[in-house]
């Protein structure tokens, strides 16, 4: 168990990858590189303008419309079609629009006001609505409670921070600092119980406890990255991923400055952090982040900075993490960094995010999750896909492409193939796409 804060806040010459010793912030990394591609300025990234809230009080927060593309109806308010039409915590399965969920950048030219709402038509795939929950600073990455009743984002900036909101009436319930710089992701334990977020400036993970009302406590645990030292090129650690393992009693966090996967003993009663065991990469492959095969057995690590997917095996009794060999993302472009990897429910089929590609590439499951099959690739319909995620019945695909500032959405078939369901939807600076 660790305390403090790294020295590293440097960014990444692969949107998240290696800072190359320049000190680039990882969104301003991403800025230039969607300038030299011909991206709009909507997907020029601004460096980090101001601390996040990191306080613990609570305010009210207010929606605004954005602009809803061509052919879908714009918002005019909170009764407007931007609120979901169904009750936070409802049945995943329940017919009519579910809600959705969208991050961004604040802080970017171009960006958003804060989290995005919309509402989604599980059967066609339509997203409506464009309304905005302010008061929470560039929330780039988005996660629920079990109950469905709390919204948590990351406040990813030079002062890393965490925000509740209450869905139910999207009060902003306050932010806790994580102690780290640039979070940029989060988690919910499965006991509902524990917060889990990672800095990627800092190199560093962070526990926050949740109170009955959602709202957040001061954190009781922040470990940073120390050992083994970053790799040659790298000013620091960069944690890019923290999560739970199938079991619960362990949590995984994904660092990309130090090409590691760390396992952690959860307290769960204390919310404390116990290292228990470690992973390595091949040198400069530079994990991102992973997903566990329902089984328990098994994870999939998307690796951003050589291109590869991974298959990993999992012992639930002691933590441990081996990673397999390294395979092919399907990408054909040049450059591609992979970002984000995703699975259906019912673990047969797993899908990967490619940036600089710009496709989703598709996987057949086997094994009882020890072996991935790679089935091809399909065009996101979008620049620069930084995230997706799919609806909980596993039915449809929501990627967020950050150049184009677009949420794609897919059909997902029986067979694992993936069909447009219409018109991307328009979002600033789409980082993050969460569908309940």
């Amino acid at each position: 168990m660790g305390s403090g804060t790294g020295a590293a806040r440097g960014g990444s010459p692969r949107s998240g990858g290696a800072d190359g010793g320049r000190g680039w912030s990882r969104r301003r990394f991403v800025g230039a590189i969607g300038a030299l591609g011909g991206a709009t300025a909507a997907s020029a990234l601004a460096g980090c303008a101001g601390d996040g809230d990191g306080g613990d009080g609570s305010a009210a927060s207010r929606e605004t419309p954005q602009a809803a593309p061509p052919g879908q109806p714009s918002s005019s308010g909170p009764s407007s079609s931007a609120a979901p039409a169904t009750t936070p915590g409802s049945a995943p399965g329940a017919s009519g629009p579910r809600p959705l969920y969208l991050g961004t950048y604040t802080s970017a030219e171009g960006g958003g006001k804060g989290v995005g709402v919309a509402s989604y038509d599980p059967a066609s795939g339509r997203i409506t609505g464009g309304g905005t929950i302010i008061g929470v600073p560039d929330p780039s990455y988005l996660a629920v409670h079990p109950d469905g009743r709390t919204l948590y984002a990351v406040n990813e900036r030079d002062r890393g921070a965490v925000t509740a909101v209450r869905l139910a009436d999207r009060t902003v319930l306050g932010s806790r600092a994580t102690g780290g710089a640039h979070t940029c992701h989060v988690s919910v334990h499965p006991s509902g119980r524990w917060l889990l977020s990672a800095d990627y400036g800092s190199g560093s993970v962070t526990v926050h406890p949740i109170a009955a009302s959602g709202a957040l406590g001061e954190r009781t645990d922040h470990v940073t990255h120390r050992r083994p030292a970053p790799r040659r090129g790298q000013r620091g650690p960069h944690a890019h991923q923290f999560v739970t393992a199938p079991d619960g009693g362990h949590v995984i966090a994904v660092d990309f400055g130090t090409d590691t996967v760390y396992s952690y003993r959860l307290d769960g009663k204390a919310g404390t952090l116990t290292e228990v065991a470690q992973a390595h990469t091949r040198a400069g492959a530079g994990p991102r982040h992973l997903v566990f095969h329902p089984g328990g057995r098994y994870a999939y690590l998307a690796n951003e900075a050589d291109d590869t997917l991974a298959v990993c095996a999992y012992d639930a009794s002691s933590g441990r993490l081996t990673i397999g060999r390294p395979q092919s993302t399907g990408a054909k472009a040049d450059v591609n960094y992979p970002a984000q990897p995703a699975l259906t429910p019912d673990g047969r089929f797993a899908f990967l995010a490619n940036r600089g590609d710009n496709s989703l590439a598709r996987y057949a499951v086997e094994q009882d999750g020890a072996r991935l099959r790679l089935l091809g690739t399909v065009p996101v319909e979008g620049d620069f896909p930084r995230q997706i995620a799919l609806s909980p019945d596993g039915g449809l695909l929501f990627a967020a492409n950050q150049r184009s500032g677009t949420i794609s959405v897919f059909r997902v078939d029986a067979g694992g193939e993936l069909r447009l369901a219409g018109q991307p939807f328009a979002s600033p600076v789409a980082v993050c796409a969460l569908p309940l």
